[in-house]
């Protein structure tokens, strides 16, 4: 059995880390962040903004 990609490559699934359920994890799309110059283990800052979540680099704040 084949597993299926979705068509639309945005959309993704909130994953629990770890077995305590202290976080929750979400895939992010590599073209996105090839796009963006992020690498793996690159900090980030997580905000909610107007009923959103945005992600962007640490450094450049």
């Amino acid at each position: 059995m084949s597993k299926r990609k979705p068509k639309n490559l945005n959309i993704r699934k909130l994953i629990k880390l770890g077995s305590h359920g202290g976080s929750i994890v979400v895939s992010l799309p590599v073209s996105l962040l090839t796009q963006l110059g992020w690498k793996e283990k690159q900090k980030v800052t997580v905000k909610k903004i107007n009923g959103a979540l945005v992600i962007r680099d640490w450094k450049k704040r």
